[in-house]
């Protein structure tokens, strides 16, 4: 991934940290994920710029984006933090090959959370 594509990842994830979700936030969007298909897919050429960027404009759009990621364990261990990190989202879920990330969109917002 290009400095360009991180820089400007680290500060949109600047501009949208918020406060860690509720254990029954994270457990009402575990319940909606199970219905929805992987809109990213990582495969063998890692996390790219344009992977990156996709990522973004994916929760900009959705909130709740499962991604699916084609690596080994710790590859994809590695992946997860760079993800997190780098788009400023809470991993909701972690099953197999299938990263579960929400971040909220503050302009329109699809998920009204429980507290």
């Amino acid at each position: 991934m290009s400095d360009k594509a991180l820089n400007k990842s680290t500060n949109r994830s600047k501009q949208k940290s918020s406060k860690p979700l509720s254990k029954n936030a994270q457990k009402y969007l575990r319940g909606i994920s199970h219905d929805i298909k992987p809109l990213v897919t990582v495969a063998d050429k890692g996390l790219t710029e344009n992977i990156m960027i996709e990522l973004d404009i994916c929760l900009d759009q959705h909130e709740l984006v499962k991604v699916k990621l084609r690596t080994d364990r710790e590859t994809r261990a590695q992946h997860t933090q760079k993800i997190i990190t780098a788009t400023g989202a809470h991993k909701i879920q972690s099953i197999g090959q299938t990263l579960t990330i929400y971040r909220a969109n503050a302009k329109k917002p699809i998920y009204e959370l429980p507290k």
